[in-house]
């Protein structure tokens, strides 16, 4: 049976995957819609420094994030004049890192819709006096209102089972970085076969079902283009 600890962890572990996924379907549109519709000649290199995360090792990145957040180091050294705190070993860190970490499966789908957008759509919008926000909002917005759906469900997956990045920068700290992978991984160091079995259906249940959303909420979005 789970202890107040995998509690714990379980709790902080949708904590962690709710604000990342929050704050990225925030900063993701705007850079999303910029990669879809931008020809500037170093586009391929904010577009691969997007997609890093998704073939670089999580350690590696773990590891130049541990070096960032250091008090020594410019970001950290301001992080800490600024809140007394500091990012290595703390919720906060592991937020900013998952937000890094997460980034390519919410903007790539993003992209992805902005680019099979039907342009035409935006040259009504454009006709009709609809200022960039408002032809947002009111064209493009509903029109791919499932990619949002799939970017948000795929962001909040994979801050759910990130590893290699949250060990690296927040340790395992009970109740403050201690998230259920690093959970399980110290139960089965301590050979408590019974918390891990129960952590890992958990999260073998959960993903599955995510999983079934996603594809559900892509096929009727395949019905819904075939019968337009």
């Amino acid at each position: 049976m789970l202890d107040a600890l995998d509690y714990s962890a379980i709790f902080l572990t949708f904590k962690l995957a709710g604000l990342t996924t929050l704050i990225l379907l925030i900063l993701s549109p705007p850079l999303a819609w910029w990669l879809a519709r931008s020809k500037r000649f170093y586009r391929p290199f904010v577009e691969a420094l997007v997609a890093l995360p998704l073939v670089l090792p999580p350690t590696v990145l773990g590891f130049y994030l541990l070096l960032s957040f250091s008090p020594d180091s410019l970001f950290g050294g301001l992080w800490m004049s600024l809140t007394g705190g500091t990012l290595a070993f703390s919720f906060s860190g592991l937020l900013i890192a998952s937000i890094i970490y997460s980034l390519p499966f919410v903007v790539q789908p993003l992209q992805s819709a902005f680019v099979n957008l039907d342009k035409d759509y935006l040259e009504v919008a454009s006709t009709l006096g609809f200022n960039s926000t408002e032809t947002f909002y009111r064209v493009v917005f509903p029109m791919v209102l499932p990619s949002f759906i799939i970017a948000g469900a795929l962001g909040f997956a994979h801050t759910i089972g990130e590893f290699g990045v949250v060990l690296m920068i927040g340790g395992n700290i009970p109740g403050e970085t201690q998230v259920i992978s690093i959970a399980l991984f110290d139960h089965v160091e301590t050979l408590q076969y019974e918390q891990a079995h129960v952590l890992s259906f958990t999260l073998l249940a959960f993903s599955m079902t995510l999983l079934m959303f996603i594809y559900g909420v892509l096929q009727k979005r395949q019905k819904r283009l075939t019968n337009a």
